[in-house]
């Protein structure tokens, strides 16, 4: 990492990442996201924004619904080096829902904002690599106790009519924006918006950039 001497926050610019807990593409994006808020979050905080990928599903996962989720994973094992357990397609009468874990990371953002992309990782590898249920309130819970926020709080904001219209608001931000893929990050500052990538770009693809507009 190169030094860092200017490293003060830039008034007025923001990187904007709008993703789903449970999108594969941003399981893979994971670590660049992670070197780019290591490396230039000090200049440019990170806003994360859920994008809502399926939810409000209702409908159990079929063959062919697995196929196609197994086909989109496989494709970013080998893109991008991330770790899943296939385990996932053994399961019967899923519903491939992203509403509660994209509500879970709102909570854990109002909760506590320098955790929220904290919070988000450890949702992906929960359902990634440890293959649980992240639809499910009490493993949600779980996983923001064993990342440092306090359960009871969590409990009390995950369940809040106001978190439920905040997280419908990060839905409808999105559906405004017209963004229909993840992740998708846009580059904010005085002048406007400016989109850094739409769909997954590796680190090296994407930091020189962020540098540049840093510096501008």
């Amino acid at each position: 990492m190169e030094s860092r001497d200017q490293d003060t926050p830039t008034p007025g610019k923001r990187i904007i990442f709008f993703a789903d807990p449970m999108c594969s593409w941003c399981w893979g994006f994971a670590p660049v996201v992670k070197a780019i808020h290591a490396e230039f979050g000090d200049m440019a905080p990170i806003r994360l924004v859920v994008g809502g990928l399926r939810a409000g599903e209702t409908r159990a996962m079929d063959d062919k619904s697995k196929n196609y989720i197994r086909d989109h994973w496989e494709h970013v094992k080998s893109a991008t080096g991330q770790p899943f357990d296939f385990g996932f397609f053994d399961r019967d009468g899923f519903v491939y829902d992203t509403e509660p874990a994209c509500r879970a990371v709102v909570a854990a953002r109002n909760l506590t904002p320098a955790m929220a992309l904290s919070y988000f990782e450890a949702v992906q590898r929960a359902f990634y690599v440890e293959n649980r249920d992240v639809t499910d309130g009490d493993t949600l819970t779980d996983i923001a106790h064993s990342v440092g926020i306090d359960r009871a709080a969590f409990e009390a904001v995950f369940a809040a009519t106001e978190i439920s219209e905040a997280t419908r608001a990060d839905f409808s931000l999105t559906n405004a924006l017209g963004i229909s893929g993840f992740p998708t990050v846009i580059l904010e500052d005085k002048a406007g918006q400016a989109y850094l990538t739409i769909g997954y770009r590796p680190l090296e693809a994407i930091r020189p950039h962020v540098a540049l507009w840093l510096r501008a």
